[in-house]
């Protein structure tokens, strides 16, 4: 390397002479030489200048670098450069080997750039997981914003209400300087689509406080609408609580308050009828007697339906536990060796299917196993308290048959996998194995 180069490269480069820094940086390595920290700078310097295409050609590079590492950061890069250049296929691919190097510091940064490009080539669903898993990332600075992109998700896939958590999530999670303006409007937007109108004009009415938003000609529209449905609800006369208790009783039109009936005209029973006056105190100690058995009866009917209610629920956690020991968990064993398939043919990382004690020699190991674009069936499943294993046939897209054996433990009341294998590896270990054993046989028998 021309160390002299190189320095004066990076000069330039803390300077921020993008142009100057990739011509001097260039002359750094010699022909034919790979080199990581030269070649991931000058992807740096042409995403500055908006190369980028030459930018992903400069990460491709670096990566070939075995010795400088940083497959994480190098691919993240990658991804981003190939979004931008128009490529989110291509980008997929690249931001899940991001997410597959277990030392990457920061995977919330390709869970984004991993959400956008499948917003681009019209998969919400996907988008929202990798908007999801940025969200939690604990090392993510602003969950806030993967927050809205995951509510932009929801409302793409009609599910607002959904959208509406997310929306108030980000709210929480804001920082305290950031304007929280284009949160509130899309929350409106979520409440609309909701049919929640009053808490849609909250929204608008937050998102408008301080001016300085200009809201879209959607979003307006949105404003709108809310403004007019609770006009038109507040509009109308409502009946008072008494209006509605007599209408529901029959009784309509102008009434006496007094006499309601208009029967009698008078509102206390008549002094002549001395029906209501006569009643013995025998009579009312008699009535009491009946009111508690009365009480008495419906009080233990309730205890009853407590009691059924607490064996049921002893049942249950009995039967529960019965089903733990017996290696039954959710999801199924089954279920996550179908997802672990199902997430390979989708490029989604499936370090969230391993189990802690995978190694990231063997998940890269398990990665390169599992088939893209196969379809799975069951065909036994060997379950136990502790570990289970799943043995599957595989149709692979070119046709042909495959049977993987699936190995997982037990985490929580579901299952993670430690190992994946396929009857064409293990023919092949069969094979050697006999291939040793039948030259350690002939040599003993020459020297003999």
């Amino acid at each position: 390397m021309n160390q002299q180069a190189y320095e004066a490269g990076k000069s330039a480069y803390q300077q921020g002479d993008w142009l100057t820094a990739v011509d001097r940086l260039s002359q750094a390595k010699n022909p034919g030489e790979v080199s990581g920290a030269v070649d991931h700078l000058v992807g740096n310097c042409y995403m500055k200048l908006g190369q980028y295409e030459s930018a992903a050609a400069a990460y491709e590079s670096a990566l070939r670098d075995a010795a400088y590492g940083k497959i994480g950061p190098l691919s993240c890069n990658r991804g981003r450069a190939l979004l931008a250049a128009g490529r989110p296929a291509e980008a997929v691919t690249a931001l899940a080997q991001a997410l597959s190097d277990a030392s990457y510091a920061t995977p919330y940064k390709a869970h984004m750039a991993l959400g956008t490009a499948y917003e681009r080539l019209g998969d919400p669903r996907n988008a929202g997981i990798a908007y999801r898993n940025a969200a939690i990332d604990e090392s993510n600075p602003n969950p806030s914003s993967a927050l809205c992109d995951l509510g932009s998700c929801f409302i793409q896939l009609g599910r607002p209400v959904d959208a509406v958590e997310a929306y108030r999530t980000a709210l929480d999670f804001s920082a305290p300087l950031q304007s929280q303006n284009q949160i509130y409007c899309d929350l409106g937007l979520a409440y609309v689509a909701a049919n929640r109108m009053s808490e849609a004009v909250d929204a608008f009415d937050h998102a408008t406080a301080d001016g300085t938003l200009a809201l879209s000609p959607e979003a307006q529209a949105s404003y709108d609408a809310a403004r007019k449905a609770m006009a038109a609800i507040t509009g109308k006369k409502r009946p008072s609580d008494t209006d509605a208790l007599l209408a529901a009783a029959g009784y309509g039109g102008e009434y006496d308050p007094l006499d309601p009936t208009g029967a009698s005209g008078e509102l206390m029973p008549s002094a002549d009828d001395t029906g209501f006056f006569s009643v013995s105190e025998e009579d009312l100690v008699e009535q009491d007697k009946k009111e508690r058995k009365i009480r008495r009866k419906h009080n233990h009917r309730g205890l009853k339906v407590f009691i059924a209610i607490l064996i049921l629920l002893v049942v249950a956690l009995g039967a529960a536990g019965y089903a733990y020991y017996r290696g039954y968990g959710w999801p199924t064993q089954e279920a996550v060796v179908e997802q672990l398939f199902d997430a390979k043919t989708s490029g989604t990382d499936l370090g969230s299917f391993l189990a802690a004690s995978v190694p990231a020699s063997d998940a890269g190991a398990i990665e390169a196993t599992v088939p893209s674009g196969a379809t799975i069936k069951s065909t036994e499943v060997d379950r136990s308290m502790t570990e289970s294993t799943v043995t599957v046939t595989a149709s692979l897209p070119s046709g042909e048959s495959q049977t993987y054996t699936v190995s997982l433990v037990r985490d929580g009341i579901s299952w993670k996998v430690t190992n994946v294998t396929s009857d064409v590896a293990s023919a092949a270990s069969t094979m050697t194995t006999t291939t040793t054993t039948t030259g350690t046989t002939t040599g003993t028998s020459t020297q003999g």
